[in-house]
């Protein structure tokens, strides 16, 4: 079974048949899906190809799954660098560069040292050399505006947000859950 290690992840949809996340994806490890499948807290929408064996059974591992239980989502989404980053599209609010989360850092827009604080109403996604230029300084003293205005996103907003940035694999089981409000293309 150690072969199988980081391998076959199963897709994890609520209730509604929506992912828990986009980004990072609901995923869980095969061995926790089969333990959620065994306890009945999931059902098995989608199965992998791939089958584990143990002494008394035979089973093909989950490729996505259910929850049986409806989760609501956070009203509110917690303050923290990624969710920054994600309601700012992983963008640097003052040049518009599109960057990966290592190389952002956010920027308070009213300085903390001129009495900013530290919400969602105040810190935008920068990238360094903008935040060097920028400064202690007040928008207006140094010619840069957000492109957007901060404001505190919605759980929505940024689950919403989260379906521009598919993870590096995508499994072809994965898809329909995915996408599935997507515009479809007419042939």
């Amino acid at each position: 079974m150690s072969a199988l290690a980081g391998q076959f992840p199963a897709l994890v949809l609520n209730a509604d048949f929506r992912p828990l996340s986009y980004f990072p994806l609901s995923l869980w490890s095969w061995q926790d899906a089969i333990k959620a499948v065994f306890l009945s807290r999931v059902n098995v929408v989608s199965q992998y190809e791939r089958r584990v064996r143990s002494p008394g059974l035979e089973m093909a591992l989950p490729s996505v799954i259910s929850l049986k239980e409806y989760v609501p989502m956070a009203r509110r989404p917690a303050f923290t660098r990624f969710n920054v980053f994600l309601r700012d599209f992983f963008t640097c609010q003052y040049c518009g560069d599109r960057l990966p989360s290592e190389d952002l850092t956010f920027d308070h827009v009213v300085p903390r040292a001129r009495g900013g604080r530290t919400t969602w109403e105040n810190v935008v996604a920068c990238c360094a050399p903008c935040n060097v230029f920028k400064g202690s300084r007040l928008p207006a003293q140094c010619g840069m505006t957000p492109l957007s205005p901060p404001q505190a996103p919605s759980a929505y907003s940024l689950l919403s947000n989260g379906r521009f940035f598919p993870p590096n694999h995508l499994h072809e089981s994965w898809r329909d859950f995915l996408y599935w409000d997507s515009v479809l293309e007419q042939g």
